[in-house]
């Protein structure tokens, strides 16, 4: 198993934009996921990322450090976004493993502080995560933000 950052090797990018969108797009938006992870990757600043993880020649799992999670928290960042990981694959501790490579990720990056949103009960504070506040999505509801430091 090995954690690919896009931006590092996109080898396999075609086939990443494809699991990111499949798992958090619909039939309207492929375009927005294509052209976000295209521009991720050519440029120098830190963010946004993409990270993919490939066992035997397919991804398994995902996840991406963002400046912004589509919410109106604008004053919060880096977001941890689009936390996928394969069905099959479920049960062995990958989405923990991910967890942590973001916040060393994050951390690398110079931030204390790693956020997201979530309408999970329960699995993000038994890694630690707390509840911090509300924002409000583009659709007017309101979503629990979580935070966690990055120093672990």
């Amino acid at each position: 198993m090995k954690i690919i950052e896009l931006h590092k090797d996109s080898s396999m990018f075609e086939q990443a934009v494809n699991v990111f969108w499949g798992q958090w797009g619909n039939e309207d938006n492929y375009r927005f996921y294509h052209d976000c992870m295209l521009h991720s990757c050519q440029t120098e600043a830190d963010l946004p990322r993409f990270y993919i993880v490939v066992r035997e020649g397919d991804i398994i799992g995902t996840y991406a450090l963002l400046r912004n999670d589509l919410n109106s928290r604008q004053d919060l960042f880096p977001w941890f976004a689009c936390l996928y990981v394969h069905p099959h694959q479920r049960g062995e501790g990958l989405g923990s493993t991910l967890l942590d490579h973001a916040l060393r990720e994050a951390h690398k990056k110079g931030y204390d502080s790693l956020y997201l949103t979530t309408d999970l009960e329960g699995y993000y504070e038994k890694y630690g995560w707390t509840h911090l506040t509300e924002a409000i999505g583009l659709s007017g509801d309101s979503m629990k933000v979580y935070q966690k430091r990055t120093s672990i």
